[in-house]
Formats: structure tokens, C-alpha cells, sequence
């Protein structure tokens, strides 16, 4: 259903063009006019003059079969992640990580029940999901999910958790409240979560926490592994310790460079 504003400074235009661009996913990276009204459950003219308006801007473009994005939609995700600074703090000690470990390092933020990956530094491995910059995942089933859904406050926790996934994914582990709260409560008292193999088969990771200079936590980073390769005994007792190590830089550095004044620049006369 598309969005309707809760006040009067409200853009439903806006809302409605995040709305056809986000109706596109992986399994349906091409989609007709018919497909994207009854998707986003917006009116057939209003969803065309959203796609002429997308396609003249450069973010889609006209098809055979309908339309499709373009890599300029890129570009709004960038612009998110440019503006944080956590990939041009965080890239280094990833790299260093990637070196020590071998095993690919993944930082993620949450977006409603999903973790969305904004860095990734990887090694070549077959794995059964592929995973990118934007790439979506339940959060549930996730250890950086896991990190990041134990830093909420209870309510907030079930307002989230009570979001439908935008993943496409169903999950191979469905846990109940009670296991799920419990896992979670564990993840709090020793500071970081493990994920075996719940979301897909041969997935298996473990991460830590990211805090900003007042100990929020902003993200979470992993290290990530075939489950036929490493074993969780290797990940807690070689990777981890290199992880909680890598993770500490990051916020110590990420910290410093909130604290930094903002440079002015002055218009010239």
C-alpha cells in the first residue's frame, strides 16, 4: 500500500517515488507498469508519470518488456554512506582483518526487520547468497542482526521485529519469542552474536558491535564463512578476538573523527 504522511509537511510525492523504486528486487529486477501499480498499489497514472519523471532523471530505464533501475540509484546509497564516514574509517581495518582471517568482513545498519550491508571488503568464495553494498537480510537470522536488534529497547524491539521483511527471503530458522529473546539476552551479556547456518545453508558468521564517542551502537561488522570450511570453534576462538579488536578500532576511530570541528568554508567575495 503506499505511504500516507502523518503531517502537513508530509511529500506524498516523494513517498510515492521511493515507492516504485524500491518495488523493484532482485526477482524481479524488470517490471511493467501493471506490475508496479499493483506492487506499490498506486494508481496506473500516477505510477507512469513517477517512472517518465525516474527515467528522465536517469534512475530507470524504459525496456522492452517495461522498466528497470539504473546504476544511478547507486548514487542515493552512496550519498548515505559518504555522509556517515564509517566506510572511510572502517576500510582500512577491514582490509587488515580480511588478511588475517581470509574470511570476508561485512559492516551492516538496520533498516526496519532487515540489516542492510553498507561495507564489505570480500574474499572469493562460493557461498550460497550473494551478498553487496544494499544488500538486505532478515535481521533475525543474521549475527550482525542479532548485534543490532539487542542494542533496542524492548518496545522498540517489537515495533521492529513486527515489520514485514523486504529481503525476499525466507529464512532456513524461524525461531519462537521465547528462543528469540533468549538469544538476544545472551548476545547482550557477552557483547557479540553467532549465526550457524539459520538463514541459509553454509552461512555461518559471528559479529561485535559498532559505537559511535557515546557508546551508541551505530552498526554492527562481521566476519563471515562457509560453514564447510570454518568451524564455529575457529570463529569464537581465532576470529573473534580479531574481530572485537578491529571493531574497537573502528568506533575508537570512528569517535575521533566525529569530534572533529567541521571546516567552514567561506563564499569568496
Amino acid at each position: 500500500m503506499p505511504r500516507t504522511g502523518t503531517g502537513p509537511d508530509f511529500i506524498e510525492a516523494l513517498a510515492r517515488g521511493l515507492d516504485v523504486i524500491t518495488a523493484f528486487a532482485p526477482q524481479r529486477p524488470v517490471m511493467s507498469l501493471s506490475e508496479l501499480a499493483t506492487t506499490t498499489g498506486l494508481a496506473r497514472p500516477t505510477v507512469r508519470r513517477i517512472l517518465l519523471t525516474l527515467e528522465e532523471l536517469g534512475y530507470v530505464r524504459a525496456l522492452d518488456k517495461g522498466f528497470a533501475l539504473t546504476p544511478r540509484v547507486l548514487d542515493l546509497g552512496a550519498a548515505y554512506v559518504g555522509s556517515l564516514g564509517l566506510w572511510d574509517v572502517a576500510r582500512p581495518h577491514m582490509e587488515r582483518l580480511v588478511e588475517r582471517t581470509r574470511e570476508s568482513c561485512s559492516i551492516a545498519q538496520l533498516d526496519g526487520s532487515d540489516i542492510v550491508y553498507v561495507a564489505r571488503v570480500a574474499v572469493p568464495k562460493i557461498v550460497t547468497l550473494s551478498v553487496q553494498i544494499g544488500t538486505r537480510f532478515p535481521a533475525l537470522q543474521t549475527s550482525l542482526g542479532k548485534v543490532l536488534l539487542a542494542a533496542l529497547e524492548p518496545e522498540r524491539l517489537e515495533k521492529t521485529l513486527a515489520e514485514p521483511t523486504r529481503s525476499g527471503l525466507t529464512p532456513l530458522r524461524q525461531p519462537g519469542r521465547e528462543e528469540r529473546d533468549e538469544a538476544l539476552r545472551e548476545v547482550r551479556a557477552r557483547g557479540w552474536a553467532l549465526a550457524d547456518e539459520e538463514l541459509a545453508l553454509g552461512i555461518r558468521s559471528v559479529a561485535v558491535p559498532l559505537r559511535d564517542g557515546g557508546g551508541r551502537v551505530i552498526a554492527a561488522v562481521n566476519v563471515n564463512a562457509h560453514a564447510a570450511e570454518t568451524s564455529v570453534a575457529k570463529l569464537r576462538e581465532e576470529h573473534l578476538p580479531l574481530l572485537l579488536q578491529t571493531a574497537g578500532d573502528i568506533s575508537c576511530d570512528f569517535a575521533k573523527l566525529a569530534a572533529l570541528p567541521q571546516s567552514l568554508v567561506l563564499p569568496r567575495p
